[in-house]
């Protein structure tokens, strides 16, 4: 019984071809060389770097003292470290809006769309058809049709079957390159908002900078202006020469010059905010900055190198390009083995729509081709060469990511325990010329110095208040300079764990 409900099964030509294809395709082979993983970096840390220390005096605000904790997990909003409320709205907010998150969204659902549709080539190509026609055969052909008539209806029904067999698995390699290429987009996702956030967090320090170096400068006119009133004065009396005033006056005007540039580059970095956050610039974002309203974080991530490979999104992309061109290879040695291509049809014909499925009027059809490619001009041969070059150059541009990363960290090391000695010696130095211009200022009263020597005191004491803004915003930056070279811990992103969720398990070599 069983055996007559086999021979039954297979007596219709389409489940004939189709359990011709499933079972010639589970004997298949798959070519080519499977994908390995590339070992960890043998480097063990990234160079002697001396753990970043703090300001003698914690009196300015960013002179905390910072540690590195090995292996400290990296948060996936790491910028609330910073404990900014109106920075982490902002960075909500233009995860949201910003342009090129929607993009490498899309480019993400793309590749997966892309690979999905290979998978469709592991199944047989199914197609129904119905086709009629009117025909009038010359007189002295004998008609086809079963009336004899010359002129007659003809109405076909049939359902078509086409398999490309995967002997050797050049299909499946395919499919493999592509999942490989789309996670590899998926990383370049993640790449692309970490980029995203840095750079917001980044643009806000050069805001809170570029305020405190405005106010500063303010401060500086301010003083000079008062300065020169006073000597203004003392030259109604005889007291100060001409030449005095004018020296005065030309600091002035040289501090008033110094602030038109940094109120651009204020204006720039607003406009460079609205454009982050997916607005126009003469969309106001609302929020603004200032050095003392960061705080900076005093625990700092350190991870091995061995940990790095996996955190940054940029090398696990250069990964997944290589393992792409490792199953390109294989794709391209299937391309010069047989190939074989079953073929099938099963339909009825009649002269009247009305008796398509009478007795009689059935047809079918099965075949196959099989082909080998014999000559072609060395252009298979080529291909396949060009992808095993293709797989080299993925190597070497994995190995290169690799080593531009651990780069990356030791140089974010250095800068930030250099940061560290740099803004103790600025908050010294600013204090020692703050001193400096009020001694001058009381002897300058007492008659005790002359004009040029308290101008001399007060432009020391500017350029170290300049130089003291600017060495507390490179803490700050190079702080996050370093969460970005760590890969800024996207793997406890939720909206990463999300898109993780929707990724198809990877292909088998």
């Amino acid at each position: 019984m069983n055996h007559i409900a086999n021979l039954t099964f297979f007596r219709t030509p389409v489940r004939l071809a189709l359990a011709l294809a499933i079972g010639v395709a589970l004997v298949g082979c798959t070519v080519g060389p499977n994908y390995k993983r590339p070992d960890a970096p043998a480097a063990k840390d990234y160079a002697p770097t001396p753990m970043p220390s703090g300001t003698e005096s914690a009196a300015v605000k960013g002179g905390e003292t910072q540690q590195l904790v090995q292996s400290m997990d990296i948060p996936g909003q790491w910028w609330t470290l910073f404990h900014s409320e109106p920075l982490n709205a902002l960075i909500d907010d233009a995860l949201k809006h910003n342009a090129d998150v929607e993009a490498a969204h899309a480019a993400l659902k793309a590749s997966w769309e892309a690979a999905y549709a290979q998978r469709g080539a592991y199944f047989p190509q199914v197609n129904a058809s119905i086709n009629p026609t009117r025909q009038d055969i010359a007189k002295d052909l004998a008609s086809p049709a079963a009336s004899g008539a010359d002129l007659y209806n003809l109405t076909t029904a049939q359902v078509s079957v086409s398999y490309v067999l995967d002997l050797w698995g050049g299909n499946r390699r395919q499919v493999e390159s592509l999942v490989a290429q789309a996670n590899a987009q998926r990383f370049e996702l993640e790449a692309t908002y970490l980029t995203l956030t840095t750079n917001l967090v980044n643009a806000a320090i050069t805001e809170a900078s570029t305020r405190s170096q405005i106010e500063t400068t303010q401060q500086i006119i301010e003083a000079q202006s008062k300065v020169l009133s006073t000597m203004q004065r003392q030259h109604e009396l005889g007291d100060v020469s001409d030449a005095a005033v004018a020296v005065q006056v030309t600091a002035l005007e040289q501090s008033k010059a110094t602030l038109p540039p940094l109120e651009k580059q204020l204006a720039q970095q607003r406009d460079l905010l609205a454009a982050l956050a997916g607005r126009t610039p003469d969309q106001d974002i609302g929020a603004q900055f200032t050095l003392d309203a960061l705080q900076l974080p005093t625990e700092l991530p350190k991870s091995l190198p061995a940990q790095l490979v996996e955190q940054r999104p940029d090398v696990r992309a250069a990964e997944e390009q290589l393992h792409s061109a490792s199953a390109n290879v294989g794709v391209a040695i299937a391309n010069r083995l047989p190939n074989v291509q079953i073929n099938a049809a099963f339909g009825r014909a009649s002269e009247k729509a009305s008796d398509l499925f009478s007795a009689g009027n059935g047809f079918w059809n099965l075949g196959a081709t099989v082909s080998q490619p014999l000559f072609d001009g060395g252009t298979l041969k080529h291909k396949q060469r060009g992808a095993e070059a293709a797989f080299q150059q993925a190597a070497a541009q994995y190995r290169s990511t690799v080593i531009q990363a651990v780069q990356n960290v030791a140089d974010t090391l250095h800068a930030i325990d250099a940061d560290a000695r740099a803004l103790a010696a600025a908050e010294r130095a600013e204090h020692a010329a703050a001193q400096s211009l009020a001694i001058a200022k009381r002897q300058l009263a007492l008659g005790d110095i002359s004009e040029s020597t308290m101008l001399t005191a007060e432009l020391a004491w500017q350029q170290t208040a300049i130089a003291l803004v600017q060495a507390r915003a490179a803490r700050y930056a190079d702080t996050v300079a370093l969460f970005q070279a760590l890969g800024g811990g996207w793997w406890n992103r939720q909206d990463a764990t999300d898109v993780a969720a929707t990724v198809a398990p990877k292909e088998k070599g």
